[in-house]
Order: structure tokens, then C-alpha cells, then sequence
């Protein structure tokens, strides 16, 4: 009887020991398959993140490159023309400041010359009136002649031909009177005093034809008191005088060496 409680007892205590050992076994083992997955986990996820990185889509790739060459290009263009006008605005300055320069030292020569030639000027002018006002106050016109600027008039009392009528004039130191600005045509008008007398214009034959000059040579530029009868036919010497209005008016050669008028002598 004892035996077999005896025996009893060990069995369960056996059975006992038994599942204990099996529970702790089973505990181990949970553990164990726990902390494997918690690795392989990581393992996996890990894998996964490579994975996705290497398999990330061709064209996003491409457009990421293109975007940053072209970010590039551009930055590098814009700086290239920030250089390129900075070069050429310090260019123009300096080509500003050399044109500056230059119209300086030009403007300060120019100014020299002006007043350089209005101190000549204006000391030829000075002695051009002193030796005027010399040559008015010296010369005194002869007894029966009348003075107007720098000259002397004598208008005869006789009558003569043009030709005798120079010759006169000549012997007097003088010729014909010549006519060269109109204040001075004015005057000859006053001094004929409504008469007819001759002037110191004539004909002379010039490129095959006749053409007016007068008696020193210089061509006829200022018809201040010509008429229609100045003008003469062709082929014919011509003579001319002051009309009693002042007009200036011509003769041919058939009629002028005995034709007789006053005249005007300068001298």
C-alpha cells in the first residue's frame, strides 16, 4: 500500500516537472520566434528601402538632371551678362571720360583762339580807324571839290565829250567817277543836280561781245541807278551817264565823241 502511494506521488511529481519543463520550453521557443521576426522585420524593411531607391522611376531621374543642367546653364549665362555689362559700362565710362577729356582741352584751345583773334581783331579794327581818321583829317579836297567818305567829287560846269570829259578828270589828278554802294550814288544824284553828267562806265569788248566795266578795270556787279537803256546792242561801244533822276544811261560809240554832257570827276 505504501509502495504504491509512493509511486503514485513520484508520478505526478514527475508529470508535474514535466509540464513545467514543457511551458518553459514553449516560453523559450516564443521568445526565440519573436526576437528572429523582430530581425527578419529589419531585414526586410531595409531591403525594401534599397530596393525602392534603386527602382525609383527612369523619367524622374531624367528630369532631375535636366532640371539642375538647365538651373545651371542659366545661372551661368546670367552671370556671363552681368560680366559681359559690366565690362561694357566700363568701357563706355571710360570712353565717356576720354571723349569728355578731349572736348575740354578742345573747348579751352578754342577759347584761347576767340579771344586770342578778338584781341587781333579788335586791335586791327583800332588801327584801321586811327589810319582812317588819319587819312580823313589829312586829306583836304581841292578848291571846288566836295568830299564824301574818302574820296573827292568835282562835277564840271563845261560840257565835253566822255573821252575829253576823262581826260580832264586825268589832268586833274582823277578819273570818271565810279559808283560803288548806293549811299554813294545818292550822293552823285545830289551832286549832279538834275543835270546829265558822265561817269566812269563804259563798254570794252570781252569773250568775242561788248560788256560794262568800269574805268579802273573792276566788272559792273552793283547796277544801283541802271535803266533799260544801259543795255546795248551787240557788237557796239557804249558810253554811259547819270540821267537828271540819276539813272544811269549808255551811248554808242557814233554818237557819243560828239555828244557834250558835264561830268563827274573822284579822285
Amino acid at each position: 500500500m505504501s509502495t504504491d502511494i509512493q509511486a503514485e506521488s513520484d508520478l505526478r511529481v514527475k508529470y508535474i516537472r514535466g509540464v513545467q519543463e514543457d511551458r518553459r520550453q514553449r516560453e523559450k521557443n516564443e521568445v526565440e520566434m519573436f526576437e528572429d521576426g523582430e530581425q527578419q522585420t529589419g531585414v526586410w524593411l531595409q531591403t525594401a528601402e534599397r530596393h525602392t531607391e534603386k527602382n525609383l522611376p527612369a523619367v524622374s531621374r531624367s528630369w532631375s538632371r535636366a532640371f539642375t543642367v538647365s538651373l545651371g546653364v542659366l545661372c551661368l549665362l546670367t552671370l556671363t551678362g552681368i560680366i559681359t555689362r559690366y565690362i561694357l559700362v566700363t568701357l563706355e565710362k571710360d570712353q565717356l571720360e576720354t571723349r569728355h577729356n578731349n572736348l575740354s582741352v578742345s573747348y579751352n584751345q578754342l577759347q584761347g583762339e576767340l579771344l586770342r583773334m578778338k584781341a587781333v581783331n579788335f586791335t586791327q579794327l583800332q588801327d584801321g580807324v586811327k589810319k582812317l581818321n588819319q587819312i580823313i583829317e589829312v586829306k583836304c579836297c581841292p578848291e571846288g571839290w566836295k568830299r564824301f567818305g574818302c574820296s573827292c567829287y568835282f562835277k564840271s560846269t563845261e560840257m565835253k565829250s566822255w573821252d575829253d570829259s576823262r581826260k580832264d578828270c586825268q589832268d586833274r589828278g582823277a578819273d570818271l567817277v565810279i559808283i560803288n554802294s548806293r549811299e554813294e550814288q545818292e550822293f552823285v544824284t545830289k551832286l549832279n543836280n538834275n543835270g546829265e553828267s558822265w561817269i566812269g562806265l563804259r563798254s570794252t569788248t570781252k569773250n568775242r561781245g561788248y560788256t560794262w566795266e568800269w574805268v579802273d578795270g573792276s566788272p559792273l556787279t552793283q547796277t544801283f541807278g541802271a535803266t533799260e537803256q544801259l543795255k546795248h546792242q551787240a557788237d557796239w561801244k557804249y558810253v554811259a551817264f547819270c540821267d537828271q533822276q540819276g539813272k544811269w544811261r549808255g551811248f554808242h560809240d557814233s554818237s557819243h565823241s560828239y555828244i557834250h554832257k558835264n561830268w563827274i570827276c573822284e579822285k
